[in-house]
């Protein structure tokens, strides 16, 4: 992976400073010019779990790497303790890079990190990235929003600070919208359950997306009511990303980051299930 060679009016980063940059949801390609620049000057690079590989090899071969992945209950570093790195980096004049999967202000901790920097008088730059709900859904062939399907989209977590599922299960389940679900496969029994008890038909069309945007992806699809069983069986894990709402039944219709492995199922309904893996050989 090579920078493209395009005018830059933007200056480099600076030494001292903080840059919460947005890696993406997995596929390389999708960081943007300016978080590749950044990381490509960086004295130390501070980066998670979900971040490419290919992007971390962006920095110079001199730059500090330091790996604060995050796990269900496996933590490399606690987050306070990622939060005084990060201060104690900034404050020995390097400059930083702190590289999160998806975008730094989505599920991501940037703005408790970026708190912590700005209380302690370091200069910090957030540069966006594509959050995972808009980056793997796209993979997926799934539309957020679509005019015959759903006027709005939610994102919310599965999988709050203190472990409790306290959601707001009204607002969740209406009708009409795309519900994305962040960190929820441990808990998807619970959540396909309060959605329908909150009053989302049983049939409605739900996915699961497992490692999105890499040639590892798999797309497990169903219903709410089946969707628990499709994923037991077919042993997705996390890293994925659970999708709710009819734009879910396009995905039959619109997959194609694999189309030699796209499924022939209809689109889901109450008993029906079809997983894709992207990237399988055939």
């Amino acid at each position: 992976m090579s920078l493209p060679d395009l005018p830059n009016p933007r200056p480099g980063p600076a030494a001292g400073h903080v840059y919460l940059v947005g890696a993406g949801p997995g596929d390389p390609e999708l960081l943007t010019l300016r978080g590749a620049r950044l990381v490509a000057g960086a004295d130390a690079i501070v980066y998670d779990n979900l971040v490419s590989p290919a992007i971390v090899d962006l920095a110079p071969a001199t730059a500090e790497r330091h790996y604060v992945g995050k796990k269900a209950a496996d933590h490399t570093l606690p987050q306070d303790d990622i939060n005084q790195l990060l201060v104690r980096l900034a404050q020995a004049g390097k400059r930083v890079v702190r590289l999160k999967g998806g975008d730094p202000f989505i599920f991501g901790r940037g703005g408790e990190e970026m708190e912590v920097l700005v209380a302690a008088g370091i200069t910090v730059e957030v540069v966006p990235g594509v959050t995972a709900a808009a980056g793997i859904a796209a993979y997926a062939g799934i539309p957020l929003t679509h005019r015959d399907h759903a006027r709005s989209v939610v994102f919310t977590t599965g999988f709050l600070k203190d472990g409790a599922l306290d959601l707001d299960w009204p607002m969740l389940a209406r009708r009409g919208q795309t519900l994305v679900i962040y960190m929820g496969i441990s808990r998807l029994p619970d959540i396909c359950r309060e959605l329908v008890a909150h009053g989302l038909p049983a049939e409605t069309p739900a996915g699961v997306v497992e490692r999105g945007t890499t040639p590892a992806q798999r797309v497990a699809v169903g219903t709410l009511a089946n969707l628990p069983q499709v994923v037991a069986d077919e042993g997705i894990r996390p890293p994925a990303l659970t999708i709710v709402g009819d734009v879910v039944g396009l995905y039959p219709r619109l997959a194609w980051f694999a189309p030699d492995s796209a499924p022939t199922a209809h689109p889901p309904h109450a008993g029906c299930s079809a997983v894709h893996r992207a990237g399988d050989e055939r």
